[in-house]
Order: C-alpha cells, then sequence, then structure tokens
C-alpha cells in the first residue's frame, strides 16, 4: 500500500489598495468592505489566500512627506493606517464565516500577530486567510514592494492585484486615451522598458527576477475577485 500524495492547493496573495476599501473618501466604507470579504469567503477550501492591504483611504506617507512631514515618520503613520483596514478586513470575513488572522511587520500583541512566514503559511493550509498590514514594517518601502516579497516568502503561485475604475493593463490611461488598448499578456521587461506603471519598479523586478506572475484585474465587475482567486483568466497577465 503506498501513501497518497497530497495535492497542491493553489495559493495566492491579493494585493488590495487602501482607496478600494474608502469606496472613494476616507475612512472604511462597511458596504464596499463586506462585498469584498463575503466575494473572499466564497473560496475557502478551496484556495489559500493570503491579503496585502494599503492605508491610502486613511493616509498616504508619500503625499504627506512631500508637503513638508519626515518621511520616515509619515510612512509609519500610514502603516498603521495599513492595521485599520486589516482589522476591518478580519471583521467582515470573520461575519462572512471565513477564519482570518492578521500578521504585522510591526508588534501590536493585542489586535495581530508579529508576521512569521511559516506560521502564515501554517494558517492557509488550515483554510484561514491571512491579511498582512503595517507594510515592511520599515519606511521607504511601498506596498507593492510588500506584496512581491510577502508572496515569494510564503511561496506563493501568484500575486493578483485589484484595481478600481480599470479592467486590467492597457497600452495608455484609458481615461484619458480613447483609443488606448487593453493588454492581455504583459512581461515584467516590457512594463519596464515601456514605464507602464503596473506596480512599483523594485517590485517587478523582484517578480520578474523570482518567476513569479501576477494577475491585474479590476474591482467592479461582479464577483471578479472570486473569478480572480479561483484562477478565472480575467484582466491581464504578467509573467517574467
Amino acid at each position: 500500500m503506498t501513501a497518497e500524495t497530497p495535492t497542491h492547493r493553489r495559493r495566492v496573495l491579493l494585493k488590495l489598495s487602501g482607496e478600494v476599501f474608502g469606496g472613494g473618501a476616507v475612512g472604511v466604507d462597511p458596504a464596499t468592505v463586506r462585498g469584498i470579504a463575503e466575494q473572499i469567503a466564497a473560496v475557502k477550501g478551496q484556495v489559500e489566500v493570503s491579503v496585502v492591504v494599503g492605508g491610502g483611504n486613511f493616509f498616504r506617507g508619500a503625499e504627506l512627506s512631500r508637503a513638508g512631514m519626515d518621511r520616515a515618520r509619515a510612512d509609519y503613520i500610514g502603516m498603521l493606517g495599513t492595521v485599520m483596514n486589516a482589522l476591518a478586513l478580519q471583521d467582515f470575513l470573520e461575519q462572512a464565516g471565513q477564519p482570518t488572522r492578521v500578521q504585522t511587520a510591526i508588534t501590536m500583541g493585542q489586535v495581530a500577530e508579529s508576521y512569521i512566514p511559516l506560521r502564515a503559511v501554517r494558517h492557509m493550509e488550515k483554510d484561514r486567510v491571512v491579511v498582512f498590514g503595517a507594510g515592511a514594517g520599515m519606511p521607504y518601502f511601498s506596498t507593492d514592494t510588500v506584496c512581491a516579497q510577502r508572496a515569494l516568502e510564503t511561496r506563493s503561485d501568484m500575486v493578483l492585484m485589484a484595481k478600481s475604475g480599470v479592467d486590467g493593463i492597457y497600452t495608455a490611461d484609458p481615461k484619458t486615451t480613447p483609443d488606448a488598448q487593453k493588454l492581455d499578456h504583459l512581461t515584467y521587461t516590457d512594463a519596464l522598458r515601456k514605464n507602464i506603471r503596473v506596480m512599483d519598479q523594485t517590485a517587478m523586478t523582484m517578480c520578474n527576477d523570482n518567476d513569479l506572475n501576477m494577475r491585474v484585474f479590476g474591482m467592479e465587475g461582479e464577483g471578479n475577485v472570486t473569478r480572480a482567486l479561483l484562477g478565472e483568466e480575467i484582466g491581464t497577465l504578467v509573467t517574467p
């Protein structure tokens, strides 16, 4: 009698911007976050999911530093904004029946676990969603870079980048260029060469160098988050 080889489930990291949480305003829009949580909860038991959240609906460190605030201090305040979003998402996921753990790069034991990659992997293997907050725990690092780093360290199969107001990557900004064409596939090298801002250059280089695929898709379609998590070919696929 031979032991069966365990089946490898799809493991993905979902990036959600802070603007998504706010529904275009400052703070958290409960209806919007509840809808996202329900779409994530729909794949329970089928896909192992982690989430990186931004904090732009509360505070944008880079913008405030340009207005005269110390950049490091502004970035730390922005990191705290991501933790607020992470806790909000956790609450709505738990309400939807999806066990969730928040891990943060800055120690805050009363509200979240410290970021430990192997513990995050174990949570996902037990059908828990892991939400990463507080960015990289260091100033000058974007949330995009954190996405690439967390995905690589937890051995995720793909990064899923959810966008508001656009359903993928275009040759130009479709809001200002009517004849811009949507791309079904793009390489990181082409994106860097043509200055297509899919994510910041450090993050794209990390994904490219470590053979990590990314799918960029729009939030607005019905059930798009669930579809992306399940592996449907929506939006734009970005590959090394």
